[in-house]
């Protein structure tokens, strides 16, 4: 029997990332044992702590090759597609990482099935779907939804810049809060509702059930309200850096006027904050903080006379525009998604009620939200900077 730490540094190393990313139990088995057998355990402790039997142990002890992760496989796991040749299964792995497009199909993704008929017409080699999904599997590709991506759109150097300037200020807004506030602000937050008749006779209004995964018997998926009639409730706001608080108001449309209207009652209630704070209202143009508000490039945030509106009746108010398709650098996506996250699958009697459920939500602390989570947003992630 090998004395212990007979493995080498590299050896080992090799081992234990193949045990983190093996799928097959067997094989994550097997190189377990070569681990044990190195801390200088026995054949049947280890037999005993796997589970196993002393002979499965003896084997491996034997048969297994640190250098050769091979020598750990078996015949029964070569499977039924054995007549997919070493060319075979590498055109495979080139086509299944190209859009079907590039070759000439109308589809939008490419499926088990789909492969095997094309990989039979360039290779002659018939494979069913299920063949081609093990091939697949072995080779480390699992099947799941792709994500959302503006990266292609995205200007890398725009972004690091102004991830910079960003810095800086949310560096001041950290450490000297009372002469600079970060705002991250976002609008038009949609909640679909749905008009449900519960009688002939009778109608009332409530919020379709907004979707997310839950626990269901394999085979079965729970069953939410989907009625097709649809109204909305739309909320603008801003989140602060410093203390995360929030600022939200109910809008009936996202138009420029609207922000205009939002953005000055947000304006207000940062003068009374600071008048409450002990200082006099007509300092606050000279003494109090500038406030600057971090919003997206949507048209009713950038028409010229809005604009102009608020640098003329909101002089401490500065408007600092994200890089074009960067809403992963917003922080408030967090605030509209944890409340998405809090009202699914609930239902709602009115408008009303669920107008009262988000106030209580986003404006009088009622929503908990994790600040070091992070969320992917058209695939890059948001999270609290």
């Amino acid at each position: 029997m090998p004395a212990p730490n007979h493995l080498r540094a590299e050896q080992k190393e090799k081992l234990q990332k193949e045990l983190k990313e093996e799928e097959n139990s067997y094989i994550r088995e097997r190189i377990l044992i070569l681990l044990l057998l190195n801390e200088g355990l026995t054949q049947a402790r280890i037999a005993k702590i796997i589970g196993c039997s002393l002979r499965t142990v003896s084997y491996w002890c034997v048969h297994g090759d640190a250098d050769n992760l091979g020598s750990l496989r078996d015949k029964r796991m070569e499977g039924n597609y054995r007549k997919a040749t070493k060319e075979y299964i590498n055109l495979l792995l080139e086509t299944v990482d190209k859009e079907p497009q590039e070759m000439g199909y109308e589809f939008g993704r490419w499926t088990a099935k789909r492969l095997a008929t094309y990989l039979a017409e360039r290779t002659g080699i018939e494979l069913s779907g299920s063949q081609v999904k093990n091939l697949l599997k072995k080779n480390k590709y699992v099947y799941i939804w792709a994500k959302y991506s503006l990266e292609e759109r995205q200007d890398p150097e725009k972004r690091k810049e102004f991830k910079q300037k960003l810095a800086e200020y949310l560096r001041i807004a950290k450490e000297e809060p009372n002469k600079l506030q970060v705002w991250f602000w976002d609008g038009a937050f949609k909640v679909a509702t749905q008009v449900r008749h519960t009688a002939p006779h009778e109608s009332g209004f409530s919020l379709r059930v907004i979707r997310r995964k839950n626990w269901g018997k394999k085979g079965r998926r729970k069953k939410v309200p989907g009625q097709r009639r649809s109204g909305r409730v739309n909320v603008m706001g801003g989140l602060r850096y410093s203390d995360k608080k929030r600022f939200v108001e109910f809008i009936k449309k996202g138009t420029s006027e609207t922000f205009y209207e939002v953005v000055e009652v947000f304006y207000k209630e940062i003068i009374k904050e600071w008048v409450e704070a002990g200082n006099k209202e007509e300092d606050f143009r000279e003494k109090g903080p500038k406030i600057v508000l971090i919003l997206d490039n949507a048209s009713i945030h950038k028409k010229t006379d809005i604009v102009g509106k608020i640098a003329e009746n909101m002089p401490n108010l500065n408007l600092e525009y994200l890089p074009e398709y960067s809403p992963d650098l917003n922080l408030i996506e967090l605030v509209w998604h944890s409340a998405k996250e809090f009202i699914a699958h609930r239902l709602f009697k009115s408008v009303e009620e669920l107008e009262s459920q988000l106030h209580q939500l986003l404006n009088e602390g009622g929503l908990i939200i994790k600040w070091d989570r992070k969320l992917k947003n058209k695939g890059n992630s948001v999270n609290a900077i």
